[in-house]
């Protein structure tokens, strides 16, 4: 069943007095649980297109559902609750909140959600646990290596269990041992929990781990492959 399907995306920026076409024409279809890459070189629409695809950002024209949810028929707020409740987000830079504890962070959108403080504690401790934090709860990111970082960043993005995780350069920041126990946690989680995972990338490595690989050149869609591995 598809969770993600884009028809006929269009989306262009103004770079000054230049009218840049990120995306042309791109159509594609998404089922759940994939493990799926875009990638392309800077300036392809990888990211764009991972922005389209998470409603941080509006399409032009074309079509963009996201588990039966048809991005040009909701409102803001619909939209989002909808990035809320359906959709985790890991960025290149962490985006964790300084003031936060790792917990706090791994917290921060549950309590947007209005779980209760207890169960939202208990499902922060476990998928803390599940990452490898177990010992650092009660550290703030600036105490935290780049990879527990990440790790806390997957851990926020994945423990409300939405449908889709969205990963814009995941690997960008870490050496490349770091980066490979990241991939192999989360395609854990994509196994175990069925959660579909969508990344951005230019990383090797990330395509090799990927179950699907989509190809991106100036805008356009120009591959689509399924793996075997």
């Amino acid at each position: 069943m598809n969770i993600v399907e884009c028809m006929d995306v269009n989306k262009t920026y103004q770079q000054g007095q230049v009218t840049v076409q990120a995306l042309k024409d791109v159509s594609l279809q998404i089922d759940r649980g994939e493990f799926l890459a875009i990638a392309g070189p800077s300036g392809s629409g990888k990211t764009t297109l991972l922005n389209m695809i998470g409603g941080l950002d509006l399409i032009d024209s074309g079509s963009i559902f996201v588990d039966g949810e048809a991005f040009e028929s909701l409102s803001q707020s619909q939209l989002a609750n909808l990035r809320l409740h359906k959709i985790g987000f890991v960025f290149q830079a962490y985006n964790l909140i300084p003031v936060l504890s790792a917990i706090e962070n791994v917290e921060y959108v549950m309590l947007l959600q209005g779980m209760p403080s207890q169960e939202r504690r208990e499902r922060a401790r476990a998928i803390l646990d599940d990452v490898g934090l177990k010992d650092q709860y009660d550290r703030r990111p600036a105490a935290l290596s780049g990879g527990q970082q990440q790790r806390v960043a997957v851990a926020r993005a994945i423990v409300s269990n939405p449908s889709i995780v969205l990963a814009d350069e995941p690997t960008a920041n870490l050496d490349s041992k770091t980066g490979q126990g990241l991939l192999e946690m989360m395609k854990q989680m994509n196994a175990e929990k069925q959660i579909t995972f969508i990344f951005s990338t230019h990383d090797r490595m990330v395509m090799d781990y990927a179950h699907r690989l989509i190809k991106l050149r100036d805008g356009r869609l120009v591959d689509d492959q399924i793996k075997n591995n």
